[in-house]
């Protein structure tokens, strides 16, 4: 898959503002290993159903999670689409590193 030239900037941001919380980033961890239910998440993080809602929040508005209802329940997993989205975007800073070192390296 190509790299991208451009970067959203306002989409990096999005994205960087979701990845900059540890509860948040926990819950990624938590995530990769499958579908859970907020009360599972709960649990594991030792913390109340209202906080774990915003971190939810933020991950889900940021394309991150995905979500389903089951009965009073609601299920979240992780988005794969915006997980190669993130991928794509470190590629790209990763090969624009690569390229200023190369122009660097050539002035030198």
């Amino acid at each position: 898959m190509p790299i991208s030239t451009t970067i959203n900037r306002e989409r990096v941001v999005q994205l960087c503002h979701a990845l900059s919380d540890q509860t948040r980033l926990k819950l990624l961890e938590l995530l990769a290993e499958g579908e859970q239910c907020v009360c599972d998440l709960t649990d594991a993080l030792k913390t109340g159903q209202s906080r774990l809602s915003f971190h939810l929040k933020t991950l889900k508005e940021a394309g991150l999670l995905q979500d389903r209802r089951e009965g009073r329940w609601v299920y979240y997993s992780l988005e794969p689409a915006a997980l190669e989205e993130l991928k794509e975007l470190l590629q790209s800073i990763k090969a624009r590193s690569r390229t200023a070192v190369r122009v660097i390296d050539q002035c030198k």
